[in-house]
């Protein structure tokens, strides 16, 4: 749970969604992500520290360059979270829709 409540309070930031969705394209830099951002690339660098300590980004050392991608699996926590609630209110909903066609079985029973 620790990696996934990491991963929402990163994602609760929409400077950080942007950084995703532009890493979404492939890898870049820090330079290039800090480019389309009113703030400093130390600023953007805070950023990309909070996104890589959540294991949703990783980031390497290539001479004076820190390419930056997305870290493979990176979703996956979040997915599998997801598609238990998914699950949960399918369940709920289809108790729901039992529950109004015996209603509605019963409404047509009673009128005959």
């Amino acid at each position: 749970m620790n990696r996934l409540d990491a991963a929402f309070s990163a994602l609760a930031d929409p400077t950080r969604r942007a950084i995703l969705a532009r890493l979404a394209r492939g890898e870049t830099t820090v330079m290039d992500l800090a480019e389309p951002f009113a703030m400093s690339q130390p600023a953007v660098s805070r950023h990309l520290k909070v996104l890589e300590e959540a294991g949703l980004i990783t980031r390497r050392i290539e001479g004076t360059k820190r390419p930056c991608r997305l870290a493979p699996g990176a979703l996956e926590e979040i997915d599998k979270w997801l598609a238990m609630l998914r699950r949960a209110l399918e369940a709920n909903y289809d108790r729901l829709d039992q529950l109004l066609a015996e209603m509605e079985a019963r409404k047509e029973k009673d009128q005959t």
